[in-house]
């Protein structure tokens, strides 16, 4: 085949993909994880209940891919945020803010138990893991942060400090955590 047929062919199926994916997790949305139907993922999308299963075998495929490529987008935000310019000590600030704003989205219940279980999650947790220390480990050698604790265990701390704005009802009570976790790196005097 052309070299532009092929082209046309993946971008065709890419962006039915992408339309799979963005129908199921409105259809989640509305009604939760219980009432997907393939069925349903096939008429929102607008295609064929045989098109939609050449793309997935059921409706957990498709969240999990749906997951996927939303943990894909929280990282490329962070790396983002991570690449601004800046000191060490301001994009660590940025980064663990965005962090928590995350955290605080609401991914409780079935759906996370199920989502959470993959892969994936191991892969970005490390990512995440190495891109904060990285910083941290700058911010220390600029002198901004202590260093008598390994940037390794430092950003152990940060995440899982982190983690709890998923249980925060404000905007202001996240704020608060993030600064609080940022007073444990200060420099120890």
């Amino acid at each position: 085949m052309p070299k532009l047929w092929n082209e046309t062919i993946d971008a065709h199926r890419a962006a039915v993909r992408e339309a799979i994916l963005d129908a199921t997790a409105k259809l989640v949305a509305q009604g939760g994880l219980r009432s997907v139907t393939m069925s349903q993922i096939a008429e929102r999308t607008g295609i064929g209940r045989a098109t939609l299963y050449k793309y997935f075998s059921d409706v957990q495929a498709v969240l999990l891919a749906w997951h996927e490529r939303q943990v894909a987008a929280h990282l490329q935000q962070l790396a983002g945020i991570r690449d601004q310019t800046g000191t060490a000590m301001e994009r660590v600030r940025a980064v663990l803010e965005a962090y928590a704003g995350i955290a605080r989205q609401q991914h409780g219940g079935e759906l996370a138990a199920l989502l959470h279980q993959g892969e994936h999650v191991t892969h970005a947790e490390q990512h995440l893991h190495g891109m904060v220390q990285h910083l941290l480990a700058e911010a220390a050698e600029a002198g901004d942060l202590r260093g008598d604790v390994p940037p390794a265990e430092l950003a152990q701390y940060c995440l899982h400090a982190l983690t709890a704005a998923a249980a925060l009802t404000s905007q202001a009570a996240v704020t608060r955590l993030v600064v609080v976790t940022l007073d444990g790196l200060r420099p120890v005097t």
